[in-house]
């Protein structure tokens, strides 16, 4: 334990450092958040910091296990009974524009040669929820810290194209204003990260006087397509633990604990102990802390994944990948409108 703390102490200061700051700046700026933040910071502090000898295995350990942390942590955020419940009539779009922005991901990935982990991270987060789906996601493909940076950096920024533009979208589209309902499901479904829906939702009530009433459904919407994260990533693992079994050679035996991220097994667990002891009557206040302390788990692992990170090498190799992840935002967006219209809702 000693000898473990002397390795890590060092990098895992630095990522407090730039996660607490990141953390803070993140509630002030929501349509932002400190993830982004953080990572940005991250990479700054990196150009000047090139020598991080003594701070490598600190900086690694946050980018990878306290990673996994914070996606089992987040399962403590997640009653399924009532999502599905409440979130059962946005399913069928959901569904549909998670697979949308899965096969344009899969397809543009093999027209424009773009690496298949940076499209699987681009691909899941524009569907599911941004950053939390593209962190439970990493680990599972084992991405490393520059391909987690180059889908955040992606997902970022078409997240706040979508959190000015879709408010006046819908007025233009002519979404209902006497009810929050049309819109709140387009920005659940069609938004990708939840500061973004949060932030749009809230500007459709407050420009159309409704109180929080697009809000709640929007964010109900939101954590009903959050749940996605569960089947995606334990497919994701089958799939690597298959294929890394079959790549063993010389008939050398795999053993499935080195390589199948059971953290996802956990994080399913953490879902249902939160589903089970809410329907027993325990208060959501009592998982309020354990939610934040996972916010702030990926807040603190972007920083390191921020220092690991080149960012000249990002800027230069982002092309393909903002193409991506545009046209993924696009068809998600004009797949929610289209199932919306078919259901009567718009």
């Amino acid at each position: 334990m000693k000898k473990w703390f002397s390795e890590n102490i060092k990098g895992l200061l630095l990522c407090l450092l730039i996660a607490v700051p990141s953390w803070l700046l993140g509630k002030k700026f929501p349509i932002i958040g400190g993830a982004v933040i953080s990572i940005i910071l991250g990479m700054i502090v990196t150009v000047f910091f090139k020598d991080k000898k003594g701070f490598e295995k600190g900086i690694k350990f946050t980018s990878k296990k306290i990673l996994q942390w914070a996606v089992i942590l987040l399962g403590f955020g997640m009653n399924l009974s009532v999502i599905l419940e409440t979130g059962a009539q946005s399913l069928p779009i959901i569904l549909c524009t998670i697979s949308t922005s899965l096969i344009i991901a899969f397809v543009l990935s093999k027209v424009l040669h773009i690496p298949s982990k940076i499209s699987t991270l681009v691909g899941v987060g524009s569907s599911i929820c941004g950053g939390s789906a593209i962190a439970a996601t990493a680990p599972v493909i084992d991405a490393d810290d520059e391909e987690v940076a180059q889908a955040i950096s992606v997902i970022f920024f078409f997240n706040v194209i979508a959190a000015l533009l879709f408010p006046t979208l819908g007025s233009v589209l002519g979404f209902s204003t006497a009810s929050g309902e049309a819109f709140g499901i387009f920005a659940g479904t069609a938004i990708n990260d939840t500061s973004s829906v949060t932030a749009a939702a809230s500007t459709w009530d407050s420009m159309w006087g409704l109180g929080s009433a697009t809000l709640d459904k929007a964010v109900t919407v939101k954590l009903t397509r959050t749940l996605a994260i569960i089947p995606i990533t334990l497919v994701l693992a089958f799939i690597r633990t298959r294929k890394e079994k079959g790549e063993a050679k010389d008939g050398k035996k795999v053993s499935l604990k080195s390589i199948f991220p059971f953290f996802i097994l956990y994080f399913v667990l953490a879902s249902v102990i939160t589903t089970v002891a809410l329907s027993l009557g325990v208060p959501g206040s009592v998982f309020t802390p354990v939610k934040n302390l996972s916010k702030f788990f990926i807040v603190l692992a972007m920083a390191a994944i921020g220092l690991n990170t080149d960012i000249v090498k990002l800027v230069k190799t982002g092309g393909k990948p903002i193409v991506l992840g545009f046209s993924c935002w696009v068809g998600i967006t004009l797949v929610s409108l289209l199932m919306q219209h078919v259901m009567g809702l718009w």
